[in-house]
């Protein structure tokens, strides 16, 4: 079996730094080396400012940096030294040509190919990190084939399983780890050397080997499940809140079902971050792609009930507002698809405030962890309106409560913990009365609210 001493991983975002950094923690032996094309990310990492926010991952990159890990953007070398080597670009839903807004982008994955190829004079292990469509590593194997240098080649299916948030808890103690290749001897080989660097720490029952499209077509098959079940959830929300029935309520009773469990049956705002919608899309275009309409219609529901519950929670606002919002201050508190996280990628902070905004209120921002360049950002990628109005209509704060002061409407979008500790009191005397909080996490105590004579909206309450 080949011993692996040297890594190198091309791209150095929310998977590839957080991977390669607890590969270095946990095999001090291994000379691991990020690369990526950003100058200012790399010299980020090299920082205490890491450019993700990611709990406990900063004291992980501490221990290996300088010691095994090691940040570079000279790709080149990184390739030309190491005997295996990630591939952990962004592979991101197409804005263009065929499979325009459902295929994945794979453009930087096969730039990455074809410049491992060009570099490579050794032979070397390409796993592939990114999340990608079944059949992709039939590609990346043709391009490598196709510098006919004498160098072998192996590629490797080993998608990443993280939420973030969690990333490092979840790196650290995996639910499993998928490694999938070539039923050949040279494959079967190559999975070897990399469920070798995972054992030093993970307990070999919870590495899976399988075949190299088992393991690709699994990624997102789990991402495709995780999320139909938050949209199932949150369409009975919508039926409680015209019920009188609770949907927590609802939750916990079919959540101990043992068939059912009570994982991912947490109504919200709907669901965000780089995973869920782009692999569901993916799942819709390969399903149509391989002639199955039918099984792309399906889960092609999972998002229309995703986007329908931003809608719905943005309309909730403007109604009870007494059908307009034009000129009214809206709280967002919360920009982040999740808490314990910077990344905003179809977090559902963006679309509620667009479709405010559009209905002319004035909205107010706070989110401990994104600064006001990505929120600005994100709407702009929208082109609802020009970057000029964006700016001067959405105001972001650095503080909960200036954000809140002389609003006439609160709006929870992201269940960051410091927001159940708000002097939430305080908060109301400083708002326009009647005051609104709209609860799109449920992570308040709305009686205590109630009390105080805040008008609670919650996702799946009914009526308060």
């Amino acid at each position: 079996m080949t011993k692996i001493n040297t890594i190198c991983c091309i791209g150095a975002g929310y998977v590839g730094g957080p991977t390669m950094a607890v590969i270095a923690q946990k095999c001090p032996e291994i000379k691991v080396v990020v690369v990526d094309i950003n100058a200012e990310r790399i010299a980020a990492w090299q920082t205490d400012d890491l450019p993700i926010y990611e709990p406990g991952l900063l004291e992980v990159v501490k221990e290996a940096r300088g010691r095994n890990l090691f940040f570079s953007t000279d790709i080149d070398a990184a390739i030309e030294e190491a005997q295996m080597i990630f591939m952990s670009v962004n592979t991101p839903t197409k804005t263009y040509g065929l499979g325009k807004g459902r295929a994945a982008d794979l453009k930087f994955v096969e730039l990455s190919a074809r410049r491992i190829a060009e570099v490579s004079k050794t032979d070397k292990i390409v796993v592939e990190k990114s999340t990608l469509p079944v059949r992709t590593a039939e590609s990346i194997k043709t391009i490598l084939s196709e510098y006919k240098n004498g160098v072998k080649f192996q590629v490797l299916s080993n998608p990443e399983f993280l939420a973030e948030g969690t990333a490092v808890n979840d790196l650290h103690y995996p639910d499993r780890v998928l490694i999938g290749g070539d039923q050949t001897p040279g494959g079967l080989e190559a999975i070897e050397a990399l469920t070798d660097i995972y054992a030093h720490w993970v307990p070999r029952e919870k590495i899976i080997q399988t075949r190299l499209w088992s393991s690709e077509l699994s990624k997102l098959t789990a991402n495709a499940f995780l999320a139909q079940r938050i949209s199932s959830i949150n369409s009975i929300s919508a039926l409680c809140e015209v019920t009188g029935a609770d949907v927590d309520e609802v939750a916990y009773a079919i959540g101990t079902d043992s068939r059912i469990g009570p994982k991912f049956l947490k109504a919200s705002v709907g669901f965000g971050g780089s995973c869920f919608q782009k692999d569901i899309l993916n799942l819709v275009y390969l399903s149509e792609y391989f002639g199955l309409p039918e099984v792309a219609a399906y889960w092609d529901q999972v998002i229309i009930m995703n986007d329908y519950q931003k809608k719905r929670f943005a309309r909730n606002i403007i109604h009870s507002l007494f059908n307009t919002v034009s000129g009214k201050k809206i709280a967002l508190l919360g920009w982040a698809f999740k808490k314990d996280t910077n990344d905003t990628r179809e977090s559902a902070a963006i679309y509620v405030a667009d479709d405010l905004l559009s209905d002319l209120a004035e909205v107010s921002v706070y989110d401990p962890q994104v600064p006001a360049s990505a929120m600005y950002a994100d709407l702009n990628y929208l082109q609802t309106r020009p970057a000029a109005e964006n700016k001067e209509m959405l105001k972001v704060h650095s503080d909960a409560y200036e954000a809140c002061k002389d609003a006439h409407a609160i709006a929870i979008i992201t269940e960051w913990d410091e927001f159940k500790t708000l002097d939430w009191q305080k908060i109301f005397d400083n708002m326009k009365k009647p005051a609104f909080l709209f609860d799109g996490r449920n992570i308040l105590d709305h009686k205590q609210l109630k009390n105080m004579g805040f008008k609670i909206k919650a996702i799946g309450k009914g009526e308060d």
